[in-house]
């Protein structure tokens, strides 16, 4: 025992030192690795030795204004950071962002043809977008890197048909309404950016039962793919909608059966990026416990484990806090009006943070200080 505990003790200290691009090829030496680097301790010290940025970028509904939030920060959050640019609090509203630090800002929140990509802690100007389609109206917008060297990522926007541009000189839109009615059909406009020919690219419709609707949560990058949590009111159940970034399929994904249906109107479902997988939470308001699923290689639903949150509810306050995701492996992060906390649930510590206003979204970024390239040539 004395052996493994100064084996990994070791361990420690070096990944600690290490860059986070080496840090993260580590984890896949063995699990002990991997589990260790998902620890919130361990991040927190990697942040403060490699100068790493870790952490969560919040758009505030107030202004807008954009805060940085860390585990670290006891009292306030990082209001105007130099690792946020100024002409982003005065100008810009985030509208999505990928954990490897790059952001994808926009002139307003639901509408505007004008995107902005650019990687905050590399201190660089960033990028204009070439605009999409003018008569599309937004509704979901996410971001995907799927490599790092050399740098290449997508951006899938998705808009309601419904709030489609007339056209009146189109003698088929009748016909296509009538269509969509009778098949009970909801159609979603796909379209796609590639940072490699840097261009949007309209893609196929993604075509959906009109009983589908997203629910108020963000998605969810992992595995190279983008998640959605979806609820069908027909078979009254949740469940995952996602994109293949490179594929440039969708596929849909039930939820566990014990998930099916809320049994308390405080309950929350969410989908969660968990130690590199995707993850599920779900919290009983009744039973103050939070049970957290794993998707296997396999596409299997697997319980991870069941956390008790009684002394949370003890701790905090205001008890309708909304869960958003993990920060480490032992830390849950969540989001409250006027307020975010950071709770490791293994020691009990619960860090509450004040913020400005009502928080839209909340980011989750690991990332360094190094240039990328952006723009191919």
């Amino acid at each position: 025992m004395a052996s493994y505990d100064f084996s990994r003790d070791i361990l420690f200290e070096i990944f600690s030192r290490a860059e986070l691009k080496t840090m993260k090829k580590c984890r896949v030496l063995s699990k002990e690795c991997k589990d260790l680097t998902y620890e919130s301790s361990f991040m927190r010290l990697h942040s403060e030795r490699t100068s790493t940025m870790v952490g969560y970028l919040l758009q505030s509904s107030r202004v807008p204004t954009q805060y940085l939030v860390s585990i670290a920060d006891s009292v306030k959050p990082t209001a105007y950071s130099p690792y946020v640019s100024y002409f982003l609090h005065h100008r810009f509203r985030v509208v999505a962002a990928a954990n490897e630090g790059l952001v994808l800002c926009s002139l307003s929140k639901f509408g505007g043809d004008s995107f902005y990509v650019y990687k905050p802690t590399s201190n660089e100007g960033g990028e204009i977008l070439t605009p999409p389609n003018p008569r599309f109206r937004r509704t979901k917008i996410s971001m995907l890197v799927l490599r790092s060297n050399p740098l290449r990522f997508k951006i899938v926007r998705l808009s309601d048909s419904k709030d489609d541009a007339v056209d009146l000189d189109s003698k088929y839109s009748d016909e296509e309404d009538n269509f969509s009615v009778l098949s009970n059909e909801k159609s979603w406009h796909c379209e796609i950016f590639d940072s490699k020919s840097w261009e949007w690219k309209q893609s196929d419709d993604l075509k959906l039962t009109c009983h589908y609707s997203f629910m108020n949560t963000q998605d969810v990058s992992v595995c190279g793919c983008l998640h959605w949590l979806m609820f069908n009111d027909q078979q009254d159940k949740y469940t995952i909608l996602s994109f293949d970034g490179d594929k440039e399929e969708w596929t849909m994904t039930s939820l566990p059966d014990s998930l099916g249906r809320k049994t308390h109107r405080d309950d929350q479902i969410a989908h969660v990026s968990c130690e590199g997988k995707l993850g599920l939470i779900n919290h009983s308001y009744e039973t103050k416990m939070l049970d957290v699923w794993i998707l296997n290689h396999e596409k299997i639903w697997i319980k991870k484990h069941t956390i008790n949150l009684k002394s949370f509810h003890e701790k905090e306050k205001v008890p309708h806090s909304r869960f958003h995701s993990f920060y480490g492996a032992d830390t849950v992060f969540m989001v409250d009006i006027g307020w975010v906390s950071f709770y490791n649930f293994k020691t009990h510590k619960l860090n509450r943070i004040m913020v400005g206003g009502s928080i839209d979204s909340a980011h989750f970024i690991q990332t360094g200080s190094e240039s990328v390239k952006l723009k191919p040539e």
